[in-house]
């Protein structure tokens, strides 16, 4: 094979070679066929190939696919922009767009800080974030991520901004049970504000649904409604990432909206353009903007590809297919029917920790001992080698940390595109079981089944 310089992931990996995609499915270059179980990177909300969407492409590239946002708008961009505001709750009216899930945490950072500045409070410049948390690669997001593994190569570089522990049921951090554990993960950050000051606190930033750092970490009924209680009380604005969780993946337009809860700011991304373009953005509530509208009129962020008209068309024709397809409305009958199949898996590899989610965002944690839940040993590299025998198998999975110290544990998120179909359903949770098979004979001791 000829030499690549394209950097990868892993630089010695041989990758395949993708050739085209259709729904749910991907096909190699080698013929070899693919359930797409991750939507990639949980991106890939509407499947693949949708004709559709390349229209729109193909539309708005005829006009003009870009332009700089100090010199023009555009009709792609108010348009979409509109749409948002019609879709998201409450106050959320004004979109900053932006080309990734990393920029569009970045700038709701950046807004809730200028947002106090504004109203003459210059003290107030401090995020609060939670451990098991994931809000993107750069040096900003990447300050509020509580990924272990993800800041080791940089913490000289990174703010201190995670401070609370996550919803994380299955091991809890105090190890209490979530019927009578009064919200003490939520409660934590009351504790956290009176210690740090509320007057140098601008905002707390947290995923609805835990994704990358936690396999899919749902927090239980009432959690959202107490961290929003202790952000007003304490004159705090609440951002939530949605990265990973808006434009439906949970079967609601935002994830909030499961535990009746309006964010001041929203970030979005990934199923926004469903992967056929690059584009995100960061919602803002009135509230955010008015001291802005009043005073400097100007958001100080900006990327040289911010609002460009391709992307924006792209997005909204992903928002059009969804809606007419009623796509969203779906989901939820969809995952419980996954999920109840998963179940079935549960009892019969004893590997399987423990099945969460919501909607379409499901995540498998994996143990070595069910009753102790002890991880596997990072020697064994369980989470990598799953991956890899469900891509053997032409399954496409997604990697994902676990465990309360985000360093010794497993998982896996399945997230398929939201168009998939009971049959293909079927035949993911066929694919999955041969793959846990397989790594039962690989991995655990003795080999075989449970």
């Amino acid at each position: 094979m000829e030499h690549s310089y394209l950097i990868k992931p892993l630089l010695d990996e041989v990758y395949p070679t993708i050739d085209y995609g259709k729904g749910i499915y991907l096909y190699d270059k080698e013929g070899k066929k693919y359930v797409d179980a991750s939507s990639g990177a949980v991106t890939s909300n509407i499947g693949h190939g949708v004709p559709e969407i390349i229209d729109a492409m193909v539309e708005q590239a005829k006009r003009v696919s870009f332009v700089y946002r100090s010199q023009f708008t555009s009709e792609a961009a108010e348009t979409l922009a509109r749409w948002i505001a019609d879709q998201c709750v409450g106050q959320l009216n004004w979109s900053f767009f932006v080309n990734s899930g990393s920029e569009a945490t970045e700038t709701a950072m950046k807004i809730a800080i200028q947002h106090w500045q504004e109203k003459g409070i210059k003290t107030k410049n401090k995020i609060l974030s939670r451990w098991v948390s994931y809000h993107g690669i750069t040096l900003g997001a990447l300050s509020m991520s509580g990924h272990t593994l993800r800041r080791a190569r940089f913490v000289p570089l990174l703010e201190e901004f995670p401070v609370i522990q996550p919803p994380y049921c299955y091991r809890c951090p105090y190890s209490l049970e979530p019927t009578s554990c009064k919200f003490a993960c939520a409660t934590e950050l009351e504790h956290v504000i009176k210690k740090i000051g509320a007057d140098q606190i601008a905002a707390f930033i947290a995923e609805p649904v835990i994704g990358a750092a936690g396999g899919a970490i749902s927090p239980p009924e009432g959690y959202y409604k107490v961290i929003r209680d202790i952000c007003d009380q304490n004159n705090i604005l609440f951002i939530a990432d949605e990265v990973m969780t808006g434009f439906g993946r949970t079967g609601k337009m935002l994830a909030c909206e499961h535990w009746g809860v309006e964010p001041d700011i929203v970030a979005l991304g990934k199923g926004m353009g469903a992967g056929y373009a690059p584009i995100a953005a960061t919602v803002v509530s009135d509230k955010v903007m008015e001291p802005i509208l009043s005073g400097s009129k100007s958001v100080m962020s900006g990327h040289t590809l911010s609002a460009n008209p391709q992307s924006c068309a792209v997005s909204q024709a992903v928002m059009e297919y969804l809606q007419n397809n009623r796509i969203i409305e779906q989901v939820e009958f969809k995952a419980f029917y996954l999920f109840h199949h998963l179940q079935d898996l549960k009892e019969e590899f004893s590997f399987i920790g423990d099945i969460r989610g919501k909607g379409l965002l499901i995540g498998i944690e994996f143990v070595q001992s069910l009753d102790r839940k002890e991880p596997f040993s990072r020697e064994k590299q369980a989470t990598q080698t799953l991956i890899k025998l469900a891509a053997n198998n032409g399954l496409l999975l997604y990697p994902s940390a676990a465990g309360l110290d985000g360093i010794h544990g497993d998982a896996i998120i399945i997230a398929p595109p939201l168009t998939i179909s009971k049959e293909e359903i079927d035949e993911l949770l066929e694919l999955l079981r041969k793959t846990f098979l397989d790594f039962s004979n690989e991995v655990l001791e003795g080999g075989g089944e449970s």
